[in-house]
């Protein structure tokens, strides 16, 4: 979840690779690999990301009536762009015309990746609690592995198939509350339905920007698709109620822009380099119980069975899958 510097998609998980000893590389030629204190380090840096993404989900669901989804939205990722700019603009600049080839590509991610991911979740916290979110953002590299093999043409295998069953069953416990059928009687939830829509287009972005090979790097293709996404969030801004910053919603907007759009991605750049992408996404199963201690020490939210049920059974579904 990639692996791109965004704030929540990580990388469709590869064949693991050893951390000790020594491993192949891609010339075949035997390497070292990390020792053991390095690894306890390395180790730090994808937890370091899930906690920081964690604490960005609690910071979603507090934000619920202190300041509107767009506005949200809008002032996270200008203030990012903006922290960026001197650092990034000037070698964007001197790379504008691979820019202006791929401007629709970088903007397509920007849609994907900032306005609607974190739009979406910004308009789903007004309905449904921290704990549902973390546990239906845990489902992104299970959704993202699936997508990449449709868009390759590769028929889904069977384990991944029953990975993705049971995790829907934990998902429909998870979302009608323990009782199955109100699905059939009433559908589910729209903050639930919102947060998959939002979980569903980070998973695609993740998937296009493996697949869309681009001249520029990680950070310069992150600033531009910053600039596009914050311009397409610009008229919903304008269009919804003035909800300038404050006082009370500055440290929310702060901590979205700084901790959990830059210096998240930062962490997890380190983390997949160092252990692999495949050791990296496992941590992310760590999501859902760190939001929901999270959940219920800051934000008062009950912890029921369901929950409990519903969040471990799609967890299984996704180990399995991947």
């Amino acid at each position: 979840m990639k692996t791109s510097p965004t704030t929540a998609v990580p990388a469709p998980p590869i064949a693991p690779a050893p951390v000790s000893g020594h491993e192949a590389a891609p010339d075949g030629k035997s390497r070292p690999t990390l020792g053991g204190r390095a690894v306890a380090l390395a180790t730090l840096a994808p937890l370091v990301t899930v906690c920081l993404w964690a604490g960005n989900v609690i910071v979603t669901r507090s934000a619920v009536g202190v300041v509107e989804p767009a506005s949200m939205a809008f002032y996270r990722w200008l203030l990012a762009f903006l922290v960026l700019t001197p650092f990034l603009l000037p070698a964007v600049w001197r790379r504008r015309d691979d820019v202006r080839r791929n401007w629709v590509r970088l903007a397509v991610l920007g849609v994907l990746g900032m306005a609607l991911y974190q739009g979406l979740a910004y308009e789903a916290a007004k309905t449904t609690k921290a704990i549902n979110m973390g546990v239906i953002v845990s489902l992104m590299p299970l959704m993202a592995v699936l997508l990449a093999g449709l868009l390759s043409g590769e028929p889904p295998t069977a384990r991944r198939l029953t990975g993705l069953g049971i995790s829907v069953a934990g998902l429909v416990v998870l979302v009608t509350s323990g009782d199955p059928w109100r699905l059939l009687a009433s559908g589910i939830g729209p903050g639930d339905g919102l947060m998959l829509i939002a979980v569903f287009s980070n998973a695609f972005y993740g998937v296009l920007i493996k697949r869309w090979a681009m001249p520029l790097t990680s950070w310069q293709q992150l600033y531009v698709q910053i600039g596009f996404g914050t311009l397409f969030i610009l008229p919903f801004w304008i269009a919804s109620p003035a909800s300038p910053p404050t006082l009370a919603s500055l440290p929310l907007i702060l901590y979205a822009a700084i901790a959990a759009s830059l210096l998240a991605p930062v962490f997890w750049i380190v983390g997949i380099r160092r252990l692999g992408a495949a050791r990296a996404t496992l941590f992310l199963n760590l999501l859902p119980p760190i939001v929901g201690v999270l959940a219920w020490t800051l934000l008062g939210e009950e912890i029921n069975g369901f929950h409990l049920v519903g969040g471990m059974v799609s967890l299984v579904g996704v180990a399995i899958a991947l």
